[in-house]
């Protein structure tokens, strides 16, 4: 749905002890996995024998991945991949990752996933040292910043290590080198990263579905500020920047991560059953029926029904083979889409009173025509219940709500909101509630500054998706 917040993209990585022909299949295995994550891009980089190849383009894993462009892959025994949804840059093949340079001291490949806040004025320190650029992402200044430092530097770690000093934000990173493979996490832990194993083969991901699937065992989390090198077979981790306020995105638990993932000790199903269960309790109403709208608000509708004894019932459905909305260029092609996408289930909701349950609304357009195609087919009463606190402010590490004046809570009242998109009656989950839910989770702190204000580290005053072709030098 194009009224969703989107993330930036998910990264995947594979260390073997030998050179494997089936590497590119079981890459394109994990990045499928991670597809939600980002849907415009995709890339993979492999190495042979210190050679680092590659393949990117715009497109979903297995438009870009045929069996023909596999079939051109060669063995290796390191591989790192990458799915993309921009949120610096704009969607071109250019700005597809992975980022492959070569350099005086050897050959990179890097994959991102977040948002740097520094990255517009470390971009100008870098051209004015003379280093040219041929994306607006900012994942090229990370590359920059790497190897100016391997140029200083007896290895690419320390090098990395190093660049961890000088880059600010959102960075889970898989980096590829002629001889190693790194794993960074940024020192607040913003988006996640995870380690397991395939055998004696090493599997890295954004996300423990994507090991899931591929049938590797999940080890644990890579912990904020946490530098793992993988080479000869070893694999060193090294807590380089432990001590930083941490700030774990929390709606990678609201929407952005796959229910069966865990993320730092917290199964994302079961943190939206609960989220349900909590809004179940903040303000119960009288209704027939609880639903979700689908995919990403029924695991919360579930909850709902659960703690609040009134049946779970599905009210729309959901078209697989619609185009994704969000990318769209023009608002009525978007409003066309998401009217084929959804569709009410007319005998289910006539004459019902209906809890519908979403993760989250952002600018409103979405749930508003959803509550009036639900009255038309003869709903009763639509009361709508969110499993999130009301978007207020920007994000600034990895998602796409770059202007808070286009978000429907900005300045307005819960009681104005419900009234612009029709609904019943409405509640959002509290600030109270979200903070509960999240108490067992293994990294003590989150960012929460889109429901609050506040961030776990300074940021700046602007830095809008297309900030980069904004600069003028």
């Amino acid at each position: 749905m194009f009224d969703k917040v989107k993330e930036e993209c998910g990264v995947f990585g594979i260390y073997s002890k030998a050179q494997k022909e089936d590497l590119i299949g079981q890459v394109c295995v994990g990045l499928s996995a991670l597809q939600h994550r980002g849907e415009e891009s995709c890339g993979v980089a492999i190495n042979e024998d210190g050679i680092i190849h590659f393949h990117k383009d715009v497109g979903l894993v297995s438009e870009v991945f045929t069996k023909e462009v596999q079939g051109t892959m060669p063995q290796g025994k390191m591989a790192i991949g990458h799915v993309r949804y921009s949120t610096t840059g704009i969607s071109k093949k250019e700005n597809a990752q992975p980022m492959v340079v070569r350099h005086k001291k050897g050959n990179l490949a890097i994959v991102h996933n977040g948002n740097l806040t520094n990255a517009v004025e470390l971009k100008r320190e870098l051209e004015e040292q003379g280093a040219i650029f041929t994306t607006t992402s900012d994942t090229e200044v990370i590359c920059h910043v790497i190897v100016r430092e391997r140029l200083k530097t007896g290895s690419i770690e320390e090098a990395v290590k190093n660049t961890m000093k000088i880059i600010k934000g959102a960075y889970s990173l898989l980096i590829l080198s002629s001889q190693k493979m790194i794993a960074v996490r940024d020192p607040q832990g913003f988006r996640p990263l995870c380690i397991g194993h395939f055998g004696e083969d090493i599997v890295l991901a954004s996300e423990s579905c994507a090991l899931d699937i591929m049938g590797a065992t999940f080890d644990r989390d890579i912990e904020p500020g946490e530098v793992v090198t993988i080479t000869n077979n070893e694999v060193v981790s090294e807590k380089f920047l432990p001590n930083e306020k941490k700030g774990m995105c929390v709606f990678e638990y609201i929407y952005f991560s796959r229910p069966d993932s865990t993320v730092d000790g917290i199964n994302v199903h079961i943190f939206r059953e609960n989220a349900g269960r909590c809004l179940a309790r903040q303000l119960p109403v009288d209704a027939d029926i609880v639903a979700g709208v689908p995919d990403s608000g029924n695991d919360a509708a579930l909850g709902y029904s659960k703690e609040s004894k009134i049946p779970y019932d599905i009210v729309f459905i959901k078209s697989k083979y619609i185009g994704r909305t969000f990318i769209q260029n023009t608002q009525n092609k978007r409003k066309r889409l998401v009217n084929l996408k959804l569709n009410p289930l007319h005998h289910t909701v006539k004459g019902k009173k209906i809890v519908l349950v979403d993760d989250s609304i952002v600018r409103g357009t979405t749930i508003t025509r959803i509550i009036k195609s639900l009255k038309d087919a003869g709903a009763k009463e639509v009361h709508i219940r969110v499993a999130a606190p009301p978007f207020i402010d920007k994000c600034y590490f990895g998602t796409d709500i770059d202007k808070k004046e286009n978000l429907i809570a900005y300045g307005k009242t819960i009681e104005e909101i419900r009234q612009e998109i029709g609904a019943d009656t409405l509640e959002f989950l509290s600030m109270e509630s979200l903070r509960e839910i999240t108490k067992d989770c293994k990294v003590d702190g989150f960012c929460d500054g889109c429901f609050t204000g506040k961030y776990p580290i300074q940021v700046p005053e602007d830095i809008d998706k297309d900030r980069f072709e904004k600069i003028q030098l």
